[in-house]
């Protein structure tokens, strides 16, 4: 067992290696305040026939690390949430570049959160366990990787904060890196300019170097070497081969006849290995061959297999209004990538709950993305969304939030759900594009549109080219997709992931900004589309209406037993929600219908005017004066002396119990009662009609 603490930040990180779960290939607890995450990997066999790296990274909140029973009838956590999947793809994101090539043993990382305390993030420490994990196990994994999050809050950036400090931030970035290279990035700004991006990234890489000096004493020596053996002679026939057929690609732009050329190249070339066993060896060297070749065919050339210069984007063409009973919709074309985005406008009773380790909150904006097996031309079951449906649908919701009008402004429930039809790379920018058109389609008042697209890089050695706007094969083949999503101002949402160790800062500013050119064409075409929110909303979408009450009247227009506004909503078939300082949300497909309710409510509700006249009812009689309800649950007294324009001995000479009378308000006592006159309404009428004759007779 070993300890170590690092500082980061203003707070320490204490990490303990390997003292528990001593079964495992290695493990690591980490603390930060009373944050506690237990991290593990195992090593599996390896997997026959397999062409990729079954790595599986699960991380799970248990409720009890914040002191929680779960709700619902197990009274046990289920199935992961949504956060639980985008922190596991985090942690994937983070490890799985350092990993050798050909390494194909099935590897788990696992993160169980021990315990929470409602101040320092999980997350972070989840991915630094996965490191320290595997680097002191015998598991091939030999690169030290640090993680931080970056937050900027009033003009100063912060390592690692507290939550309250990242809720408040204009930045918010998780940057997992080695000590030459940046590895991975996810977050969200509040349109924040590239040069403070990339001021963050320096920012957060310096303190993720920091980290790593003290990592380095924990990488085991021993560790599993990992070797890719062929034969020479078979490796350069191969090579001979693929160099002299690989160029023809160039003939074929589009993705399905490219993809049926480079089937058939393969397939005549390994024709001639008869034996099964030999031919699944060949074919591995093979692989390995071509994936090598189109990376030296594409930056040698500096031409792309569609034909395309390095910062060319596809064909773009947008169209909104697409489907007439949703409550708006677009769709976004940009070469072979498509997708359909749809906006569906509900009440605050549509927010997502949303559980876990924090206190119970709700989301009124939602990203939905699907993507379905004919959009790449291939045949699956449609399950439950995937990891990958779940992660891009974030990424997308993330970098539309901040052009989201408050609830003050637009008291709706936002869901966007996007379907892509069609795929070739890119298709979570294409998202955001089309979830920001069909925003503005459905008259939701966002002030600005939200472009994306995706930047991608080919490196070997010294040499590298920057691709804008990558397809399938760039991103399959490629060495980083860089997703950056934003308005003309600035930065909104996003999320990179490479293949390499070898990312500096150099590329990636000159990535950042050559993705800025491109948002800014990106932007152009959608504003030539659209480019404001419709004036109106969708017939379909439910119509609400705002109103205001005094807070000390929500009981009145409830009722006992909710009895008062169940027969509102009975009578005008409306949805009410009854929110903070009295104020009222009526909901209904029917505008008619909300006035309605809405009469109702304010007449219930209604606070009584002085100089106001009202009709009302005598309920009691005192020899001082008569109690009359004027509004539908106010009352009043009318003091004996306010009865009539003339003395009066009894109050019953003039009014009885039942009796209708107009009164006016004219003030209220030291109590706060209602002080009523129905002398003062006789004495204006007699005065106006004596002003009547005299003018009659002028």
């Amino acid at each position: 067992m070993k300890k170590i603490v690092i500082s980061s930040g203003e707070k320490n990180i204490e990490i303990e290696i390997n003292a528990v779960a001593k079964q495992s290939s290695g493990s690591s607890l980490v603390r930060c305040g009373d944050t506690i995450v237990l991290t593990t990997c195992v090593q599996g066999e390896e997997k026959q026939d397999s062409d990729f790296f079954p790595l599986i990274c699960d991380y799970r909140e248990q409720t009890s690390a914040a002191g929680k029973i779960p709700g619902g009838f197990f009274k046990r956590e289920g199935k992961p949430s949504e956060r639980e999947i985008l922190i596991s793809r985090l942690i994937d994101r983070s490890i799985r570049p350092i990993f050798p090539d050909h390494f194909y043993k099935e590897i788990q990382v696992i993160s169980l959160v021990l315990s929470a305390d409602q101040e320092n993030e999980p997350d972070i420490l989840s991915i630094i366990g996965a490191s320290t994990s595997l680097l002191s196990s015998s598991i091939p994994f030999s690169i030290p990787i640090g993680c931080v999050r970056v937050v900027k809050r009033n003009g100063k950036f912060l390592i690692n904060p507290n939550i309250t400090d990242i809720q408040e931030s204009e930045l918010n970035l998780v940057i997992s890196a080695t000590e030459n290279s940046i590895i991975m990035l996810e977050g969200i700004g509040k349109e924040i300019s590239e040069d403070v991006f990339l001021s963050a990234i320096e920012f957060g890489w310096n303190e993720i170097k920091k980290m790593i000096n003290i990592l380095k004493e924990i990488v085991n020596p021993e560790k599993e070497k990992v070797e890719f053996n062929f034969e020479k002679e078979i490796f350069e026939k191969i090579t001979e081969y693929i160099r002299k057929n690989l160029p023809n690609a160039y003939n074929y732009p589009e993705k399905q006849k490219r993809k049926e050329f480079y089937t058939h190249i393969k397939e005549a070339f390994l024709v001639q290995f008869e034996e099964e066993e030999k031919k699944k060896e060949v074919e591995k060297i093979y692989e390995y061959v071509f994936e090598k070749e189109v990376r030296n065919l594409i930056l040698n050339s500096k031409k792309r297999l569609d034909g395309r210069a390095l910062k060319e984007i596809r064909p773009i063409e947008c169209k909104i209004g697409l489907l007439p009973r949703n409550h708006g919709s677009a769709l976004f074309t940009r070469g072979q990538t498509q997708c359909l985005a749809s906006v569906t406008l509900g009440t605050s009773m549509d927010q997502q709950i949303v559980d876990g380790l924090y206190e119970e909150t709700t989301k009124r904006f939602m990203v939905h993305y699907n993507f379905p097996p004919f959009c790449v031309g291939e045949v699956s079951q449609l399950k439950a969304p995937s990891r990958r449906e779940i992660g891009h649908g974030n990424l997308v919701e993330r970098a539309l939030l901040p052009i989201i009008p408050s609830e003050k402004i637009f008291p709706y429930t936002i869901r966007i759900v996007a379907n892509i039809l069609e795929s070739n790379g890119s298709s979570s920018m294409a998202t955001a594009c089309a979830g920001s058109l069909s925003l503005m389609d459905a008259g939701v008042p966002i002030e600005k549109h939200v472009g994306g697209v995706s930047v991608g890089l080919i490196k070997e050695g010294s040499q590298y080219i920057i691709l804008t706007d990558i397809q399938g094969e760039e991103d399959h083949y490629g060495d980083m997709d860089l997703k950056i999503a934003g308005t003309l101002d600035g930065i909104t949402g996003f999320q990179m992931d490479v293949k390499t160790t070898d990312l500096t800062l150099e590329i990636l500013e000159k990535a950042i900004y050559q993705s800025k050119e491109a948002r800014k064409e990106i932007l152009d075409k959608m504003y030539s589309t659209i480019s404001s929110p419709k004036s109106s909303l969708s017939p379909y979408a439910p119509k609400i209406l705002t109103i205001k009450i005094n807070p000390e009247k929500v009981g009145l227009v409830i009722g006992s037993g909710g009895k008062t506004i169940k027969k509102i909503i009975d009578e005008t078939g409306v949805k009410i929600d009854i929110l903070e300082e009295g104020e009222i949300r009526i909901y209904s497909n029917d505008l008619e219908a909300c006035k309605k309710a809405a009469s109702e409510i304010n007449k219930i509700a209604e606070e009584p005017e002085i100089g106001q006249i009202y009709e009302g009812v005598v309920t009691k009689i005192f020899p001082f004066g008569a109690i009359v309800r004027f509004l539908p649950s106010q009352e009043g007294l009318i003091h004996i002396s306010e009865l009539a324009p003339y003395r009066i001995k009894r109050v019953e000479d003039v009014v009885k119990v039942g009796s209708t009378v107009k009164v006016k308000v004219i003030g209220k006592d030291e109590q706060g009662r209602v002080l009523l006159s129905k002398k003062q309404i006789e004495e204006n009428y007699k005065k106006g009609d004596k002003d009547e004759q005299s003018n009659k007779s002028k």
